[in-house]
């Protein structure tokens, strides 16, 4: 039996466009023989359909393109269709009214459906809110061949692998313990640095514990937030990788299933990326591709400051979209250097970019003259600096919305997470390419990107950073050095660690204790951030559920085992840290 895998980029809520996608891809398969043709876990809707989910209409809608697109099916295909179900107990017995399911459609028809086992309610998963679970195997038997069907999550639960189980069941076992032939796996598994690794890595467990072959096919691209790699893969009864689709985009795999040893035979293998940072890069072009697209913006416009973090989004945006459609615009003030207009324009020069120039000064000093009376007797700080960064953020979003283009913001990860950043100025935007993107790995990713030419100025990677709001400024003035600041954030936000225990680690306490506060009080910035994609398995985004009115600051519980002292601000002057109590 051959058996295709339909990797494709749903656009969430467009039924007829995604099962057009599903049609075509069955056309292809079944032209090269294909007995049974896979799709990603809700493939007719898009994943995630989030609220969608709560229209009766848009439920109804799909189950009426579910039966059309079984009719226009090639003959002698089956096909298994990401898709819900009323659960028509619900109303009687409790529950929620959906299913997460599974259709098998063949000969025009809906032979037989299957509803996901374990609901994953963690990181951006929430999926309680919709379905009712699943209680028995799902299997169905295809030419003598019996096929086990998990949904995404069900595959997450090996006790085994994990040393503890998160859920009651384990669906790979129930099936394994029912005889199935082959287990196939249709997910909308969303892309994290390094996550095929661990995924391959978990399955070949399965594979070999429970000598069962899985395939297991992925949904791709970007949906507002999340970015799906796709890489969708099978493994042999050994555990043995024996086919792996391409990474970041839409593919069509043919496998083979031997009937006489029971097992999956090799086929094509994708290459793995090289390096994280090629990884990272092909998920945010991507990223930024399909935001673009499926919110039907051609254009984007992005400021550009001659740093590091504005060329990177440059560099991501014209390889995501094209040169053509990618607009720097330059708007220096008094306070800018001469070699951060010269890095901008080399940059753009490097990318094939148009840019504009827009000086600053004398809305500058507009603004100064509108506001010297109620700032008299009052010294040059924060408010002052931020006029000049919500200048340019107006002036982007005039040309946005002038122009129809969709306005990205550039900040990084770091400065997201310690608030150094200002509302409704350099935050503006429709979308935040790098808010998951931590300074140090701006600077990988760019030194990456030069390994075969310069296209990121070498004057832009090596200048110290700075925010240019005021004379001499660099961001070490207000935060210790990046590579200290995400290692602490590191700790702190992905691995869950105390202020004592990232002490421990060999941080300064004034520091850390700093950082953490810093981290507390920016939560109502992140809140009012445009989306941001989301790369680490630690978001700012759909994932991230802070409260903003909140007194729990992690150095002041009780429950720590070591107190230390919590300054309200600290300066940092050169590489090393001098707190000073203002």
């Amino acid at each position: 039996m051959k058996i295709a895998i339909a990797q494709i980029n749903p656009t969430i809520g467009d039924l007829v466009g995604n099962a057009q996608k599903i049609l075509e891809a069955a056309q292809r398969a079944a032209s090269g023989g294909a007995r049974l043709l896979l799709t990603p876990e809700l493939s007719l809707c898009g994943y995630p359909p989030r609220d969608l989910l709560l229209n009766p209409s848009f439920v109804e809608a799909m189950n009426i393109t579910l039966q059309n697109l079984a009719q226009d099916l090639p003959a002698n295909l089956a096909v298994l269709v990401g898709t819900v179900e009323q659960n028509i107990n619900a109303h009687t017995n409790g529950g929620k009214s959906l299913f997460n399911s599974i259709a098998l459609l063949e000969n025009s028809e809906v032979k037989q459906v299957f509803h996901k086992r374990l609901l994953p309610t963690y990181d951006v998963f929430d999926e309680r809110r919709y379905f009712d679970p699943g209680l028995q195997a799902n299997y169905f038997t295809l030419d003598n061949i019996n096929i086990g069907v998990t949904i995404c999550e069900d595959l997450w639960n090996d006790e085994e692998f994990w040393g503890k189980r998160t859920y009651a069941v384990n669906p790979i076992a129930d099936l394994a313990i029912l005889g199935v032939d082959l287990i196939v796996n249709l997910s909308a598994s969303p892309y994290t640095a390094g996550k095929q690794q661990f995924r391959e890595t978990m399955l070949k467990y399965s594979a070999v514990r429970f000598q069962q072959p899985i395939i297991y096919a992925n949904q791709v691209g970007g949906n507002d937030d999340l970015i799906f790699d796709g890489r969708s893969f099978a493994l042999n009864r050994q555990g043995e990788i024996i086919c792996r689709a391409r990474g970041f985009e839409a593919d069509l795999l043919a496998i083979e299933f031997d009937e006489a040893v029971r097992d999956l035979q090799l086929s094509s293998l994708a290459p793995v990326y090289e390096s994280e940072d090629e990884e990272i890069w092909q998920a945010l072009v991507l990223g930024v591709r399909d935001y673009a697209r499926k919110c039907r913006f051609s254009k984007v416009v992005l400021g550009l400051s001659g740093g590091i973090d504005s060329a990177l989004v440059a560099a991501i945006a014209t390889a995501a979209l094209g040169q053509e459609n990618v607009l720097g615009v330059l708007m220096p003030s008094p306070y800018s250097s001469e070699h951060s207009i010269s890095d901008a324009l080399a940059l753009a020069e490097n990318l094939g970019i148009k840019t504009d120039t827009l000086p600053i000064g004398e809305l500058m000093q507009g603004f100064d003259r509108t506001l010297a009376n109620l700032f008299a007797d009052t010294e040059f700080g924060l408010a002052e600096e931020n006029i000049q960064s919500r200048i340019r953020g107006n002036l982007l979003m005039a040309i946005a919305n002038k122009f129809g283009y969709l306005l990205l913001s550039t900040g990084n990860k770091s400065e997201m997470a310690v608030g150094y950043c200002t509302l409704y100025g350099d935050m503006n935007g429709g979308l935040a390419v790098i808010a998951d993107v931590p300074k140090t790995r701006v600077y990988s990713l760019c030194h990456w990107l030069n390994q075969n030419k310069e296209i990121i100025p070498n004057n832009v990677l090596t200048k110290a950073p700075s925010a240019e709001l005021k004379p001499g400024q660099l961001d070490q003035d207000s935060l210790p050095p990046y590579e200290i600041l995400d290692d602490i954030l590191q700790r702190l936000i992905h691995n869950y660690q105390s202020a004592a225990q990232i002490v421990a680690a060999g941080h300064d306490s004034v520091i850390v204790n700093r950082v953490i506060q810093m981290v507390a009080r920016a939560e109502f910035k992140r809140r009012q951030a445009p989306p941001g994609l989301k790369i680490t398995d630690r978001a700012f985004g759909t994932g991230w559920r802070m409260p903003i009115a909140s007194n729990w600051v992690g150095i002041k519980n009780a429950y720590q085992t070591q107190t230390t002292p919590t300054p309200t601000l600290v300066c940092w002057d050169g590489q090393n840290a001098h707190p000073q109590i203002k």
